[in-house]
This record gives C-alpha cells, structure tokens and sequence, in this order.
C-alpha cells in the first residue's frame, strides 16, 4: 500500500549531512516550541510534536538513518512513495511489514492508527504482523489448515509521551486488516517503560479451522523529551552549575513533569553527581535524578580575571594531586 514519502530531515530543519550534535540541538529547540504543555494551540501542538519524535527516532538511531538514508535524497515530502523493487526495512523485514505470499499462502497486512506514529514509519521500521511463536511467517501448508490452528499475534507500536507515562491515560487506537478495521481503546498504566508490551488478548489474526484468534502487542516507545533522558521508571535531569555554587554549595530550581521544584546543592559537589528527588519519575517507583555538570564562563572581565588570579593563588586544591 503506497503511503506519503517522510522527509525526517526537513521536519527537523537539518540538512541531510547533520551530525549527531546538529540533529539533537535541532530536535530540542522543535520539541520546546512545540510540546502540548506549553504551546498555546494544544492540538496542533501535539500532532507537531509527534512529528518531530518520529522524525528523531529514526535520525538518532544509526541503524534507523542508514536504512532510511538508502531510500534516496530525490523523494518529496508528502508525495506518494513506494519502496524501490527488492528494498527491505529495518531489521530485515519487507518494506510493508507483512510477510510475503508462498505456496498456499495467506497474506496479511496490520496498519494502525492512533499509535503516534505515521504508516510511513510503521511500513519501514514497525513490526506489524509479527508472529511471536515462530518468527515471520505469512502463510501455512494447505495440510495444515485442516487443523485448528491459533492465528498468528500482531504487534505494533505506540508512541507514549513522559507524562502519560507517569500518569497514565486512554489512547484509541485503530487497527486495519484487509477489509475490517476495529478500534481499541488501550490503557496506558501509571509506570509503563520503555519496551514494554501492552497486550489486547484475541485482537491479532483470526483463528482457522476453529482456532483462536492471536493477541495484539502493542510495544511503548516513550516519546523524547526536550529536558529528561530515561532510565527505567526514573528521569534524569542535567543541570549546569557554576563552579562557585558546586564549591560553596546553593540551591536551584528544576523542571519536574508536575512542575519545578527547589534542591540543595550540596558544597563540593562534583561533575557527574547525582542528586536524588524522589516520587518524581515515572509511576510510584520513579525519581528524578539531576545530574551535576560545572560550567566554567568561556568570557570573563578584567575584574573577574583579577578575581580567579587571586583563588588561584590563595587555593591549595590541586585537581591532580
């Protein structure tokens, strides 16, 4: 099925030679303006945003950006595009995400919606139709369609922002098959982590001769965020010190996702650091970590030259001693 070409690297602004540097700072800048939690068109926001983590998940991933990269620097963005002939997608799986035909075989092709991520991402690097008790396989002998046989599970992807995964929500979510189309509503719990499976049981292909129907997988991919980087339930924060406040020691503010809050800074704290905020993470069983970086002024005045002359004269702290 043919869907509309993505161009990832206009959706960030970057060009196509970008290093890993340009397309993070790139990403943080999109993400910021854009984030439902502070844009004011709330709903364009979050479609806007959606884009942007798709588009980073592939272009931060080496594996995902030489794969798409393959496909060719000559597509238009929004045209319809269709794999070029024998190409096959991440992990080794045919462009479409479904298996091929066989002998006596039983095409079938999953698309989702409301997962928070386009066809076009979920056609070259989702997982649709995977079968989790014996790999790939799109179709069954004739002999063995006499039998009862359990149809196949489907898996698929999700899109989860930060914030619902520590508050939990409602997603609705649509899955295609041939001619049916069905639409679950699927509960993101409190705590859910990256790489976890949510299972809707009887929702994969259909059963033969009698057989029951497989499961549906839906597997949580937590959405970039532009401040917290993710360690299983708990979210780390980098928070840029000067040299005097990690010396004598201060107190800051940080950004939690219910809001900043006040921490002491401990004196002779250290680069790499970490300062625990509990109940702050995801779910009940995550924190916050902010982790210390000290920043030395790359300019400074003639009287604050004065000034680091003179500490260095005073100070008998040798970083190499």
């Amino acid at each position: 099925m043919p869907v509309q070409y993505k161009d990832y690297y206009e959706t960030l602004g970057v060009p196509r030679e970008a290093t890993d540097s340009d397309i993070k700072k790139a990403f943080r800048k999109l993400a910021r303006q854009y984030h439902p939690d502070v844009a004011k068109d709330k709903k364009r926001a979050e479609e806007k945003f959606k884009e942007i983590n798709e588009a980073y998940e592939v272009l931060s991933d080496p594996d995902k950006r030489k794969r798409y990269d393959e496909l060719g620097a000559n597509w238009k963005s929004g045209a319809e595009f269709r794999p070029p002939p024998g190409w096959e997608g991440f992990g080794g799986q045919p462009f479409t995400g479904r298996p091929g035909p066989g002998p006596g075989a039983e095409n079938f092709d999953f698309h989702f919606g409301g997962t928070g991520f386009s066809d076009f991402f979920e056609q070259l690097f989702g997982r649709a139709g995977n079968n989790r008790r014996g790999g790939f396989s799109g179709f069954r002998n004739f002999e063995e369609e006499e039998a009862a046989q359990r149809g196949r599970d489907v898996e698929g992807d999700i899109l989860v922002t930060l914030e619902e995964a520590a508050r939990g929500s409602i997603r609705t979510v649509t899955v295609r098959h041939k001619s049916r189309s069905e639409t679950h509503q699927v509960k993101i719990p409190p705590g859910v982590t990256e790489g976890q499976r949510l299972r809707i049981t009887g929702r994969g292909e259909e059963g033969a001769g009698g057989g029951q129907a497989g499961d549906l997988y839906l597997r949580v991919r937590i959405a970039k965020h532009p401040d917290f980087e993710v360690d299983g339930h708990n979210l780390i924060y980098e928070a840029d010190l000067a040299p005097w406040e990690a010396a004598l020691g201060t107190e800051i503010s940080v950004p939690t996702l219910n809001g900043r809050v006040h921490i002491k800074i401990p004196h002779g704290t250290q680069s790499g650091q970490k300062l625990r905020v509990r109940n702050h993470g995801l779910g009940d069983k995550g924190d916050l970590l902010v982790v210390a970086k000290i920043v030395v002024p790359t300019e400074i005045s003639e009287s604050e030259r004065k000034l680091w002359e003179e500490l260095k004269r005073e100070s008998k702290f040798n970083p190499r001693g």
